[in-house]
């Protein structure tokens, strides 16, 4: 069998794992790091918690960094 395959109908590529063909999938890079402090990392850790179906949203978007920098900004302005 062959290590890699390619599927016409989708596009995508899957490689050889035992003996099924897994895709080979990979997530979207966030354009730039920004900052995440402590109010930051408390939502992320909420997030994760109690709104998993979100979290998994975000990490696979590849927006969950922005959104957590976004949130530390916003709480960062209220304390000023």
């Amino acid at each position: 069998m062959e290590k890699y395959i390619y599927n016409e109908k989708n596009g995508l590529w899957y490689e050889l794992q035992g003996d099924y063909y897994i895709p080979c999938l990979e997530l979207p890079v966030e354009k730039e790091e920004r900052y995440i402090g402590v109010w930051g990392q408390r939502h992320l850790r909420y997030i994760r918690q109690h709104k998993k179906v979100f979290y998994t949203n975000l990490v696979t978007s590849g927006k969950l960094q922005s959104h957590l920098a976004d949130i530390e900004e916003q709480a960062q302005e209220l304390f000023d």
